[in-house]
């Protein structure tokens, strides 16, 4: 299996309440009402967005992963409103080990929902059926409740907190580090 052969055509999915789908440029003003948003990027890896641009730059990027059939992320549109209000998708895969990391980011409105939750399911299904992953993991930093409990609501297990591993606006932080296994997941 190739990457290309399952990012090359990115599907769109869908849930009870979501749309899972390819990011465009049309989403701009929904998305720049998250990155801009310092309660949101307090828990991520990337400062919030100052300007519009920003985020139009991290759009553009996006839908090059697309073009050039790399892995990267749905967008995610709440079906009744049709908003566009998060991301979710895998960070990185590697084919020779069958694992992959997924990541995701919300609009804090839609927080305590069950959104992400109903995202990251489909998401963790389509790892293990389409990309015929192994294992799926996730980190979160250890203060971020609602990531980790995304993520046990998922069906991930906590395998352990990694201490100063990643270095993040100059300071070296933990995270939790969860996974779900071929062997641990039904399809919901």
């Amino acid at each position: 299996m190739q990457i290309e052969d399952v990012f090359g055509n990115l599907t769109s999915l869908e849930t009870e309440r979501l749309i899972l789908r390819k990011i465009k440029i049309e989403d701009l003003i929904d998305m720049y009402e998250y990155t801009s948003d310092h309660i949101v990027t307090k828990h991520t890896s990337w400062d919030h967005h100052k300007t519009i641009d920003e985020t139009r730059k991290w759009i553009e990027y996006i839908m090059d992963c697309y073009e050039k059939k790399k892995v990267t992320n749905w967008g995610l549109v709440h079906k009744d409103s049709q908003k566009f209000i998060g991301s979710c998708g895998f960070a990185w895969w590697s084919i020779e080990h069958s694992k992959a990391e997924i990541g995701y980011v919300l609009n804090p409105r839609y927080w305590g929902l069950g959104l992400m939750t109903e995202a990251i399911n489909k998401v963790i299904e389509f790892g293990f059926t389409r990309m015929e992953l192994n294992r799926i993991e996730a980190t979160c930093k250890p203060d971020n409740i609602g990531s980790w409990q995304v993520m046990e609501k998922s069906g991930m297990r906590l395998e352990g907190v990694l201490r100063q591993y990643i270095k993040l606006r100059d300071e070296f932080i933990d995270v939790k580090l969860y996974s779900i296994l071929k062997s641990d997941f039904t399809i919901k």
